[in-house]
């Protein structure tokens, strides 16, 4: 066991794409926890497919780096707010933060959301310049922008007097010092300002066992493993504790395994002790915010608070004309399991059954939230359809509230107008202006989370994908009345089940813009395009020439068709109207009427319409 003077626990913060993960990378292969000959993945620390992809954190991870004598826990949280109840629970396994800031982009959104829960836990901060090899590098103003956010967000004299490193993750370099001349080739500034600023753990060795189970992972051997900081006390493999639930109820349990961390790597250790961050098997049903404890004398510790869910959808067992095709997990008993599984490592999310056993409410952070998840299911073989993403109005002191996000957006001075234009249509307030005089202005919003969904697409056309947003959940506010964001166009329906010819597509295509390409199988009530005007009409994209003796012999070279726009999952998810689905394969994504048959669909319209006008 580590002497606690010799133990550092930090938490580390950046917005997606400043540099983490990289700045992990590096210090673990210097501080020489992976052998001289073992080959290390860049990244890392991400380690599911989707994180690799995108180059975000979703699942907050941790690794033990040794330098000197020093133990040092880095655990990475997720830098999106989406992920906001992850955030929450990595606050209490740590001491201290490093807070890591493009040397060029300064302080962002999803930096400002998951700072802000650290200096609410009066951690220490220490502040890393990253990416000061940059040609455009203002570490000087980026220095700055951190003090002023710091102040904004409500930090202490002792967080405000923050110590500052500056390094290139990519180089490997670091130093005190601001001008990038001065970078050291190693990671040793950085190392020594952890063991010099962060504290080491208070907590005693002597008291009974207290240990938070924050993170949980599952093993196929293991079952499922409890990770998290010892808060008092150690913890022995075989030891006999008591468990304590989310409601103060006690249960015995033991146990079975207890692992330390070293690098990437998990090791069986023997005991543990106060201030250790360790993973412990053998306690069947164990959930995050359960306190383990000593059977004799049980205490539980405060129940974590985990952020409320502010958007849902409906997910439902797939029942298109083309079902089952692809997927290997089509049931809705396989689509149950598999929410369910998830809400054992998730907690920000919540499932409910509906009356139909076909379908399930899922509620989550946010639209990146639940695209993960479904992006995740379909690489797993099901086989889904789910509903437009919805926000989750509440109802506090009789007064209905909704999601407000904060919106920061940079856009060039040519397209300024039009986007706020665009933004004052979704009910945007304008907070924040700056112009950074390089041609670029930064603005920030607080507009509501309705007016959001479907917007990403429209802003990259207005700014001709110059322009850049981040959001990240503000709070709740007053409901900002109906007609807020959503989609204004109609859309193009086929009226057939078939294949798309080419020549069905040219008869159709001044009409609007096409979803897909020739020869693309499609059925009735399938959407197949974007209508130029604000209503739905019904196309037949199956149509086949009629032959005839006559041929001219250049006519049918000259024709082209316009490239389709063929959507990904996240804009197919934000394109979606009420009255439709988006069919979710392992290979398709379609959108769809929710009533395929044309004159079903004009029969129910027809009975909405009556009963609306009768109320």
């Amino acid at each position: 066991m580590h002497a606690r003077d010799k133990i550092r626990n930090i938490a580390i913060i950046a917005h997606v794409d400043h540099g983490k993960t990289t700045l992990v990378d590096k210090l673990l292969q210097q501080s020489g926890t992976f052998r001289d000959n073992e080959a290390v993945q860049e990244r890392a620390m991400d380690s599911n497919d989707l994180e690799r992809e995108r180059g975000i954190t979703i699942l907050a991870k941790n690794t033990a780096i040794s330098y000197k004598d020093y133990l040092i826990n880095i655990v990475d949280t997720p830098g999106h707010a989406d992920f906001g109840g992850e955030v929450e629970r990595i606050m209490k396994m740590v001491d201290g933060v490093l807070l890591v800031v493009d040397a060029f982009e300064g302080t962002m959104p999803q930096t400002k959301f998951v700072l802000r829960k650290a200096l609410e836990q009066h951690l220490t901060p220490i502040v890393v310049v990253n990416k000061i090899d940059r040609p455009n590098a203002r570490p000087a103003e980026v220095v700055d922008e951190v003090l002023d956010l710091f102040i904004e967000l409500g930090a202490d004299d002792a967080q405000l007097d923050f110590p500052v490193a500056y390094a290139s993750a990519l180089m490997g370099t670091s130093s005190l010092d601001p001008d990038p001349a001065k970078q050291e080739n190693n990671m040793q500034a950085l190392y020594e300002t952890i063991v010099n600023h962060i504290p080491a753990p208070t907590e005693s060795v002597e008291e009974p066992l207290q240990f938070l189970v924050t993170l949980m992972d599952y093993n196929e051997y293991l079952g499922r493993i409890a990770i998290g900081r010892v808060n008092r006390g150690v913890v022995r493999q075989g030891q006999q504790i008591a468990v304590i639930n989310r409601e103060g109820q006690i249960k015995q349990a033991r146990v079975e395994k207890l692992f330390g961390f070293q690098g990437l790597k998990r090791l069986e250790i023997e005991e543990a002790g106060a201030g250790d961050i360790v993973a412990i098997s053998g306690i069947k049903d164990i959930n995050i915010g359960e306190t383990l404890a000593d059977p004799a004398n049980p205490e539980a510790l405060p129940v974590l608070k985990i952020d409320e869910p502010t958007l849902q959808m409906t997910f439902l067992v797939n029942n298109s004309p083309f079902a089952g095709r692809e997927g290997k997990h089509v049931t809705s008993r396989k689509l149950r399991e598999r929410l369910m599984k998830e809400l054992e490592t998730d907690v920000s999310l919540r499932v409910e059954e509906t009356d139909s056993p076909d379908a399930f409410i899922v509620s989550g952070r946010g639209e990146l939230h639940l695209g993960i998840l479904i992006e995740n299911m379909r690489r797993e073989g099901f086989e889904l359809q789910v509903s437009k993403p919805e926000v989750i109005i509440k109802e506090i002191d009789g007064q209905k509230m909704e999601p407000i996000e904060r919106l920061i957006i940079d856009v060039p001075e040519d397209s300024m107008g039009s986007v706020m234009e665009s933004l004052g249509t979704r009910k945007a307030e304008m907070v924040n202006m700056i112009n950074n005089g390089n041609g670029n202005v930064r603005l920030e919003f607080l507009i509501p989370a309705r007016g959001l969904i479907g917007y990403r697409t429209y802003f990259l056309t207005l700014t001709r994908g110059y322009g850049v947003m981040n959001h990240a959940f503000d709070s709740y506010g007053p409901y900002a009345g109906s007609g807020v964001g959503g989609r204004h166009e109609g859309v193009l329906v086929s009226s057939e089940t078939g294949t798309s010819t080419f020549y069905g597509m040219l008869s159709v295509e001044d009409r609007g813009i096409l979803f897909l390409e020739p020869g693309t199988e499609v059925y009735e009530g399938m959407i197949v395009g974007e209508h130029n005007r604000d209503t739905d009409i019904i196309v037949n994209i199956c149509k086949e020439k009629q032959l005839t003796n006559v041929r001219s012999a250049t006519k049918e070279e000259t024709v082209r068709l316009k490239t389709p726009r063929i959507h990904s999952m996240e804009q197919a998810l934000e394109y979606l109207n009420d009255d439709e689905y988006c069919e979710i394969t392992p290979k398709s994504i379609r959108l769809r009427k929710k009533i395929l048959n044309k004159s079903e669909r004009e029969r129910f319209e027809k009975h909405r319409k009556m009963a609306e006008s009768s109320v």
